[in-house]
């Protein structure tokens, strides 16, 4: 079963959204900020991603600029940044969407089609 961890007023998720329902692909919606993942679940779907853990982050988002994340990065552990994101939804790149197996983040048309096409 694929999950797709959005959230709602997110017009990327809604891209997403619409994409798998064209293709037929039944999934569960999570809403990112109201069940945010946990450091253990985000570490998980990191592994199955095969991308940096940087690009977790929603580097637009105002949490993320006002908070001045960026700087703070490159002297966070790998362990330090899996809190930071699982401490505040806004602060997850979006969609996250997983079948257990594998992990795409952000939405693409040619990254979708060739993970979940």
């Amino acid at each position: 079963m694929v999950t797709l961890y959005g959230y709602p007023p997110c017009s990327t998720c809604k891209k997403a959204e619409k994409w798998l329902k064209a293709q037929g692909v039944d999934y569960t919606y999570v809403h990112i900020v109201e069940s945010t993942p946990t450091k253990e679940q985000l570490a998980e779907l990191w592994k199955k991603s095969d991308l940096p853990l940087k690009k977790f982050f929603n580097t637009s988002g105002q949490v993320y600029r006002n908070e001045g994340i960026k700087d703070q990065l490159p002297n966070l552990s790998e362990d330090e940044q899996l809190e930071l994101l699982a401490s505040n939804g806004m602060l997850l790149k979006r969609p996250i969407v997983t079948n257990g197996e594998k992990t795409t983040v952000g939405f693409s048309e040619k990254s979708f089609t060739d993970v979940w096409g």
